[in-house]
């Protein structure tokens, strides 16, 4: 235990803030709040950085990442270099993963170390609305924040089996590449796992009961990520919902709804993550949920006075970033600073498959819903016309909505390296920017980010080139 006091045989040690959960939102509210002064615990059952950093974001990324450079040797031929393709070391691969992850791990320990934050390992639980209660020792806080996060949820009567039937935590750590595998659900964990798998060479097949991949995106987005899929070979079967799975000899046999049969080694069910919040005393402590999710109003602050939530916890984005955000707000609400609540339209959104699916903003349909249909403005810029894009052999659009004569509203970008081009397309929408302020903006050439540029000069009405 870090903070250097003996909590047991002190009953007199309020800390201003006990939090429960060491993921991004528990930790980000533990470094800002003492880095404003205030006495914190922070109480974590595994391992500090969460989901996130061990089982989430950063191991996922990592293996696209690893996906990326077995592409490129079996690809390099295109460009001139000769490399011969010779297969993945899982072994080579995990241990690359793993010393990413151990690097993070140990700066984010350092940092709270040194923030003296008083830190306890061990299954906490609400024993009261200010106080948690851990290996039989009571943490009294004049304020509380459950941060506890989410895991991979599955459907009735589907059993995750860590076997053949597995979730994303079992697939970060499998020691082989399925030779086949069917994955449920066509959102960001299930694109991004297909993605991976099928440049480690698996036969992969995407099932997803919603009529398009990564429904949550613009329409054209899940468009161009489909015509994408199927140039790669990466199989999708979309608007039908699944219905059942079973052993075979060898493998899986899952059935759709409509009596469709689909065969594979493993099945690996990405239907998304819910929230951690049974047996933990929140009913009890009159906490107010809803389908497991933590209720809170914009300030995160739940039906409690003394407690506050944030994360895959309550029902916002389920991103590593928002609960982080969400984490600073309360830090910074409960040391007296006068923090904004988190506008969740203007927190940028990137979905790391290849190509890279990035966007920020109210899709085009949103827009129409909140503006009226005739009061929206939409423009397509087709990479092909970008010299970066051209050089990098990436194809894909940059799509732009406007409410007509105003501010661009969205920004919605499918391509290599579009996670890294959505920086500036946050700052287009969270300040509001005309097409023609951005069009002043003069973008380094040659680069990706003159697509954002030529399509805003597009909109502005002073296209330098054509566009559809």
């Amino acid at each position: 235990m870090h903070g250097g006091r003996d909590v047991a045989n002190d009953a007199s040690t309020v800390f201003d803030l006990v939090i429960l959960g060491g993921g991004s939102g528990g930790y980000a509210a533990a470094l800002r709040a003492a880095q404003l002064g205030l006495d914190v615990a922070l109480i974590e059952k595994d391992k500090l950085g969460g989901t996130c950093l061990h089982r989430g974001c950063i191991p996922t990324k990592a293996l696209l990442h690893a996906g990326e450079v077995a592409d490129q040797s079996r690809e390099s031929a295109e460009f001139g270099v000769k490399t011969s393709f010779e297969g993945i070391d899982m072994a080579g691969v995990h241990k690359y993963k793993d010393g990413v992850i151990s690097g993070l791990y140990k700066g984010l320990q350092g940092l709270v170390a040194s923030r003296k934050v008083t830190y306890v390992e061990g299954s906490g639980y609400l024993s009261s609305p200010t106080s948690v209660e851990v290996n039989g020792q009571r943490y009294e806080g004049r304020h509380i924040l459950l941060a506890t996060g989410s895991v991979p949820k599955t459907l009735p009567g589907l059993t995750i089996d860590n076997d053949r039937v597995i979730s994303s935590d079992d697939a970060l750590v499998m020691d082989r590449v399925p030779k086949s595998a069917i994955i449920l659900g066509g959102g960001v964990i299930g694109v991004e796992f297909a993605s991976a798998w099928k440049s480690f060479g698996a036969d992969v097949t995407v099932i997803e009961g919603l009529k398009h991949l990564v429904p949550v995106e613009d329409e054209n987005s899940s468009k161009l990520l489909e015509r994408a899929f199927r140039k790669r070979g990466i199989k999708f079967n979309l608007g039908t919902f699944f219905d059942k799975a079973e052993y075979t000899n060898d493998g899986v046999k899952v059935t759709l709804a409509d009596g469709k049969e689909y065969e594979a080694e493993v099945l690996l069910v990405a239907i998304g993550r819910g929230p951690v919040s049974q047996n933990l005393g929140y009913e009890e402590a009159g906490v107010a949920m809803d389908r497991g999710f933590v209720t809170v109003d914009e300030y995160c602050r739940t039906s409690v006075p003394t407690i506050s939530a944030v994360g895959d916890l309550i029902p916002t984005l389920q991103l590593a970033h928002v609960g982080f955000a969400e984490g600073i707000m309360v830090a910074e609400r409960l040391a007296g600073l006068n923090p904004v609540p988190v506008d969740y339209a203007g927190v940028p959104r990137v979905t790391y498959c290849n190509p890279e699916v990035a966007s920020v903003g109210l899709t085009e349909e949103q827009a129409k819903e909140r503006y009226g249909a005739d009061k929206v403005v939409t423009l397509k810029y087709n990479l092909a016309g970008n010299g970066k894009s051209k050089i990098l052999k990436t194809s894909g659009e940059v799509k732009l909505v406007q409410e007509r004569d105003g501010a661009v509203v969205g920004v919605h970008m499918v391509g290599d390296r579009m996670g890294e081009q959505v920086a500036e397309a946050q700052l287009i929408y969270n300040w509001e920017a005309l097409p023609a302020e951005v069009a002043q903006l003069i973008h380094a050439h040659p680069t990706q980010t003159e697509a954002l540029g030529e399509a805003h000069l597009a909109l502005a009405g002073k296209p330098l080139h054509s566009h559809d």
